[in-house]
């Protein structure tokens, strides 16, 4: 990867090894999610693809196949993810707004990220432990819809 490219380079212009780089794994976007008319709610639920342990997605390759729903970013998509957590590299980085202080690409390793409780580990539950008609217990947060 190229030093510090997140500094020097726009999404577009990344290779894929430096794409992957950018995500912290929060797994905020591995939240289940439905969206309405007028707003995204999101579900304290994890994708059945996260593995909780690690979070990270247990079959990144194969995910869109497996889950229809999964969101692929790319560097002209990321304007229409609005609901994605203002500390998301991706959309950090399009607004030309810094990596924050914790970003494991600035401190060497996700142990800041943890302490900060980052992570949705800490307050997730994994999918098969919500049956889905208990969903609407687990809402955690309802984002209006931007017209764009």
């Amino acid at each position: 990867m190229r030093e510090r490219f997140w500094e020097h380079f726009s999404l577009g212009e990344l290779n894929r090894k430096e794409w992957e780089a950018l995500c912290d794994g929060c797994g905020q976007c591995c939240l289940m999610r439905e969206k309405g008319n007028t707003e995204v709610t999101v579900y304290g639920v994890a994708c059945p693809l996260l593995d909780m342990d690690t979070v990270r997605c247990s079959d990144y390759e194969n995910r869109q196949e497996k889950m229809p729903h999964c969101h692929q970013l790319s560097a002209s998509n990321v304007p229409r993810y609005h609901w994605l957590p203002d500390t998301c590299a991706y959309r950090r980085l399009h607004f030309g707004l810094p990596l924050p202080a914790w970003h494991p690409l600035l401190t060497g390793s996700r142990e800041r990220m943890r302490k900060k409780g980052i992570k949705v580990n800490r307050y997730s539950l994994p999918a098969s432990a919500v049956p889905r008609r208990h969903m609407r217990r687990h809402v955690i947060a309802r984002i209006p819809i931007r017209v764009e």
